[in-house]
């Protein structure tokens, strides 16, 4: 039956379940997103959507919004402090709802079961670091983590530009503030042409998604800071691509020297279901600045760049069908998520 159940109760429902997100649409049940697969709660499979329980996250302002015709995106965050990032849309004529229930908690390097190269890469003091991958990937929960090492480990001041502000920082040895898109500065760009006169030492981007924003932050680290940022991207080969195709085609060649002069890391990532359903782990590919990989960015040699990865063992890096393996070999992950998952499937199919 349709009943007005408050999102608050639905919000804790899908923190019960460790969901990601919860998905709502007008007379509908809630679907849930938990260790990536889609589905209904027992409890809550009678229950249909009406529009007050949406209605009832918006601010005036947001409804008058909503009824002009705009998507809206942004955060709630409960009393318990939990922050949930919130897109309301329409489908069919009927309002839809996506939350993203945003974690509370950061967690290590080692909670993780991330590479220990990303703690080298989190003592750098200046240079471009990448998280690439999916959405919902777990990029920002990467990059939480490599500045929560910097936070541990070094008194410097670090400014984050998120959209929206994920998690939150307790200072420990560094200076953090955290700028959030819409609250407290206008777009990403226009907070990254501010971090360079706010005395930064790292300087953490959610996200590069256009030409302006990747020069941005190119010259931040040309100046020597340290900048960390995600794209949309799969493999580390495929992200350089990316960010010399974003540019234009008379500065492509500048483009490559500096991405080849900054570059000290790039991971790209994804997330796999575990064997013993507990949850998911992330599964990496890792290509490290060293002189070689620098030299075949400089020289537009990208597509060779995977072969300097799969030799590149000691400097930390791997490739995500090698790490795939390890998984599956180590009992981490079924025979059917690693074909699912592996790029080369049929190379993969001799090491299973």
């Amino acid at each position: 039956m349709t009943t007005a159940i408050p999102y608050q109760d639905l919000i804790a429902h899908g923190r019960y379940a460790d969901a990601s997100d919860i998905h709502l649409t007008v007379g509908k049940p809630p679907v849930f997103r938990i260790n990536g697969n889609l589905v209904l709660i027992e409890d809550l499979k009678d229950v249909m959507i009406p529009n007050r329980t949406i209605l009832s996250m918006l601010t005036p302002r947001q409804e008058e919004l909503l009824n002009q015709g705009e998507d809206l995106d942004f955060v709630i965050e409960l009393e318990d402090e939990t922050r949930q990032r919130i897109n309301v849309y329409r489908q069919m004529g009927k309002l839809a709802c996506s939350i993203r229930l945003l974690n509370s908690q950061i967690r290590t390097i080692e909670e993780l079961k991330l590479p220990s190269v990303l703690n080298e890469l989190a003592a750098k003091k200046n240079g471009l670091i990448l998280v690439t991958g999916a959405t919902g990937s777990g990029k920002t929960t990467t990059l939480s983590a490599i500045v929560d090492s910097i936070n541990s480990t070094r008194s410097c001041h670090i400014i984050t530009i998120e959209d929206p502000v994920e998690y939150r920082y307790k200072t420990k040895r560094a200076l953090i503030h955290q700028r959030e898109i819409g609250r407290d500065v206008k777009s990403f760009n226009a907070a990254l042409r501010s971090a360079m006169r706010e005395d930064p030492d790292v300087i953490f981007v959610g996200e590069m998604r256009d030409y302006e924003s990747i020069q941005l932050a190119i010259t931040a680290a040309e100046t020597g800071h340290l900048v960390m940022g995600t794209l949309h991207t799969k493999g580390a080969v495929h992200t350089v691509n990316r960010i010399i195709d974003a540019c234009p085609a008379d500065i492509q060649q500048q483009m490559m020297v500096q991405l080849a002069t900054l570059i000290e890391g790039i991971i790209s990532q994804t997330l796999l279901p575990l064997e013993d359903g507990s949850g998911r782990i992330a599964a990496t590919e890792i290509m490290v600045g060293t002189d070689a990989v620098r030299n075949l960015i400089r020289t537009n040699k990208s597509h060779q760049l995977e072969s300097q990865i799969q030799a590149g063992g000691k400097y930390g890096m791997v490739m995500m069908d090698d790490c795939i393996v390890n998984y599956y070999r180590s009992g981490l992950i079924s025979r059917a998520t690693a074909l699912e998952f592996a790029a080369d499937k049929t190379a993969i199919l001799g090491k299973l």
